[in-house]
């Protein structure tokens, strides 16, 4: 009997050198893969590092942005015809301009099929500000995929079918720990971007200590708001808060074994990792409902919802769990058996259909073939 063809499978992404989700989903999925015995995967980086002698050029501002986007290029222009299909990881805006797209247009011109991997949760946006730029490109993608319902809505709303595969976590790294009490050690995970809305969670905090005054908040992460955010917590007042910065995907089970509670007051979101790794972890969860965050978080069952900008209802929520120790372990429990769907046994069978039918297409539909053509100037 003729052996079925290996897919060759090239996953297009930030390496771990830029932290954040999608390089954390896209080492998930490769070493899933690694196990997979129809699939060959390798990881091509959108930040590739230059060799030696020429790596001081990647420190210098705007000189880092060009070479890395050269080097980016002739790496696509090398690796992608060995590949069968292309599994492009995306965020918005000019981050989708310098990595998916280029990428996306490469994999076109040499008749590779290309899979979309869109995570971010300003689509909506993203999508109807760049309109002549995002969504012809988007379309030469042969599929895309999101990891929740929300973004299969958005996406909908502009003529473009989505289907979801979700984010996985590994529950061999993310631990749970019974949390009985629940101590008044509260968590935010999110980078120091206005998006994220951090101020929020500090304000709520302050609300927190004011009725448990040994209350202890940890703040993870980085980003533009830094300065402004421990401006912030100095003229609230609140004592016992700690900015530990950005922290490396290895440290990060230990992170949340220092907590009890996770405080996200996200105002634009997708399907948050670090909820996942939260219910993975034992943590109970008060967040607000952005994007595509009730998709995970059902009010009173596995966590607590409030309303976007309203830190007086995650504060509310959050002194619910802390003095009802009931609550916040049914929640706890049942956030824990959520993580089932988000592991790899979970999502496997759908990435590997997926390749499959990829790899199975003509090489290049002749109308994708002619607009990306067009695309290219050629």
């Amino acid at each position: 009997m003729k052996r079925a063809k290996t897919i060759r499978v090239c996953l297009v992404v930030a390496s771990l050198d830029i932290l954040g989700g999608q390089a954390v989903q896209a080492v998930r999925l490769l070493e899933g893969l690694s196990c997979e015995p129809g699939v060959e995967a390798e990881l091509l980086p959108i930040n590739p590092r230059l060799p030696g002698p020429l790596r001081h050029l990647q420190r210098i501002k705007y000189v880092r942005t060009l070479v890395t986007e050269l080097l980016y290029l002739a790496t696509l222009l090398v690796r992608l015809p060995r590949c069968d299909v292309v599994h492009i990881f995306s965020a918005s805006y000019f981050s989708f301009l310098l990595a998916p797209a280029p990428a996306i247009l490469v994999a076109k011109l040499y008749g590779k099929p290309a899979l979309l991997n869109y995570h971010s949760g300003e689509a909506e946006d993203h999508l109807r500000r760049w309109p002549r730029t995002a969504l012809p490109i988007i379309k030469l993608a042969d599929r895309v995929v999101v990891p929740s319902a929300y973004l299969v809505e958005v996406f909908a709303r502009f003529g473009i079918q989505a289907v979801v595969v979700a984010n996985t976590v590994d529950l061999t790294r993310f631990a749970f720990r019974p949390r009985r009490p629940l101590r008044p050690t509260l968590l935010s995970n999110r980078n120091l971007e206005r998006h994220y809305n951090v101020a929020c969670t500090l304000r709520a905090f302050a609300c927190i200590q004011q009725r448990v005054p040994d209350a202890r908040l940890i703040i993870a992460g980085d980003g533009s708001e830094r300065l402004k955010l421990r401006r912030l917590a100095a003229q609230l007042g609140v004592e016992q808060v700690e900015f530990v910065g950005a922290i490396a995907p290895e440290q990060m089970p230990a992170l949340y074994d220092q907590a009890d509670l996770l405080l996200n007051a996200s105002e634009v979101d997708n399907l948050p990792l670090s909820l996942i790794e939260a219910f993975a972890c034992g943590l109970a969860v008060v967040t607000t409902d952005a994007g595509g965050i009730p998709d995970l978080v059902t009010h009173g069952r596995n966590g607590l919802i409030a309303a976007r900008g309203d830190h007086e209802a995650l504060a509310r929520g959050s002194l619910a769990l802390l003095e009802d120790d009931s609550l916040a372990e049914r929640l706890i429990a049942a956030a824990h058996a959520d993580c089932q769907q988000y592991t790899w046994t979970a999502v496997r069978r759908a990435w590997l259909e997926l390749y499959a039918e990829l790899a199975s297409r003509v090489e290049s539909a002749p109308e994708k073939s002619a607009s990306a053509s067009k695309l290219f100037g050629a």
